[in-house]
C-alpha cells in the first residue's frame, strides 16, 4: 500500500493521478478536506481508502496502522507562506513529519517528503541542494522554517541517507483551484485575463531587476510529479533534492506564455507590492539540478512556454481537474 498524505491537495492529488496512470490504485489518501472544494481533486481518481490526517497520525503514533505500508509520500502540510501561527506550523509541518519519518524508518517503509525552496530564503546562500550547507540557510517566513527545521532534524540524526526530501520550487498546474491566495500566479493571471483582459504584476524595488523581470524557477506539476515518483522507483537514491526546471524565467515570460495560450494580446499592469511582503520577496530562484541529474533523472523538463500552454489549453479552458476518466 502507498500512503499519500496531502493526497487531496495540489501536488498530492497529481501524484495519485500519475500512480493511477501507471496502473497503481492500492493507495491510501490522508488529508483534511475541510469546507473548501479540495474534495473535487479526488473525483475520477482510484484509491483504496481515505483517512483524516489526525486519525492517521494517531494510528502511527501507537503503531496500530491496520494495513501494510510499502511507501509514504508525505506531501501534507500547511503551505501558506503567510501563516503566522508558529506553534501550529511546528506541530502540523515539523512534528507530524518527524513522527511519520520515525515510523517509516522503523518499519522499513520508503519515505519521501516535501521540503520546499522556501528553505533557501533570499538565495544569498545559493539554491544548491548540498546537505552539508543546510545550516547556512535562513528562511524568510515561518512556513519555510517549519520545512527547514525538519531537514535539519533528519541531518542531525543521521537519517538523510534513509529518506528522500524534495525541495519544490514554484509549482503550477491543474488541481490547485482550491488554494485561494496560495494558487500559482498562472491560475490567478488566467482569471484576470479572462475577466479584464490584463494581468497585474508587482513592481520591482531592486535596481538589479526591472518591473516584471524578477525571476523564479516555475515547474509544471506534471514534471514535479514525475521527479517525485522517480524516487519511489529508485529506492537506492536518498537525501535532499531540488525539484525545479533549473532555468529561472521572468514573470513577464510567464504571463506572456499565458496570453499566447489564451490567444490574447499581452497587456500587463505593474502595481505596488504590499508592504507586508516587501522584505520577504524572492527576486530570484533557480534550482540547481546537478544532484538530481547525477541521481539518474534524465527526462526533459518543460519550460513555462510548454507547461503554461498545456495547463491553459487542456485544463483552464477545458477540463478543470486531472481526471483518469479522460485524457
Amino acid at each position: 500500500m502507498i500512503v499519500v498524505t496531502g493526497g487531496a491537495g495540489f501536488i498530492g492529488s497529481a501524484v495519485v493521478w500519475k500512480l493511477n496512470k501507471m496502473g497503481i490504485d492500492n493507495i491510501i489518501i490522508v488529508d483534511e478536506l475541510g469546507s473548501d472544494d479540495k474534495w473535487k481533486n479526488l473525483c475520477g481518481l482510484k484509491f483504496e481508502d481515505y483517512y483524516h490526517k489526525n486519525k492517521f497520525i494517531d494510528l502511527v503514533r501507537v503503531n496500530s496502522v491496520p494495513f501494510n505500508i510499502d511507501a509514504i509520500i508525505h506531501l501534507g502540510a500547511c503551505s501558506s507562506t503567510t501563516e503566522r501561527n508558529a506553534d501550529y506550523l511546528m506541530d502540523n509541518n515539523f512534528r507530524y513529519s518527524k513522527d511519520l519519518a520515525i515510523y517509516s524508518i522503523k518499519n522499513n517503509i520508503r519515505f519521501i517528503y516535501a521540503s520546499s525552496a522556501a528553505t533557501y530564503g533570499d538565495g544569498s546562500n545559493g539554491y544548491n541542494d548540498d546537505e552539508s550547507q543546510l545550516e547556512k540557510l535562513r528562511p524568510l517566513n515561518m512556513y519555510g522554517y517549519s520545512k527547514h527545521i525538519f531537514d535539519l532534524w533528519l541531518k542531525r540524526n543521521n537519517l538523510l541517507n534513509k529518506v528522500v526530501g524534495l525541495k519544490y520550487f514554484n509549482v503550477y498546474g491543474p488541481n490547485e483551484y482550491h488554494k485561494g491566495d496560495m494558487r500559482s500566479v498562472v491560475h490567478k493571471a488566467f482569471e484576470q485575463v479572462r475577466d479584464t483582459g490584463k494581468v497585474k504584476l508587482f513592481k520591482s524595488y531592486k535596481s538589479d531587476y526591472k518591473d516584471g523581470e524578477q525571476k523564479r524557477d516555475f515547474i509544471y506539476v506534471k514534471d514535479a510529479v514525475d521527479i517525485t515518483l522517480f524516487f519511489l522507483e529508485h529506492r537506492d537514491k536518498n537525501g535532499i533534492y531540488n525539484v525545479g526546471t533549473g532555468n529561472a524565467q521572468t514573470w513577464i515570460e510567464l504571463v506572456t506564455a499565458l496570453f499566447n495560450a489564451m490567444n490574447k494580446p499581452v497587456n500587463i499592469e505593474f502595481v505596488e507590492m504590499p508592504d507586508e511582503i516587501k522584505d520577504k520577496y524572492q527576486y530570484f530562484t533557480e534550482a540547481n539540478l546537478k544532484k538530481l541529474r547525477a541521481a539518474g533523472y534524465n527526462k526533459p523538463i518543460m519550460n513555462v512556454q510548454q507547461g503554461v500552454s498545456d495547463y491553459v489549453k487542456n485544463y483552464l479552458l477545458k477540463n478543470p481537474y486531472l481526471d483518469n476518466s479522460v485524457d
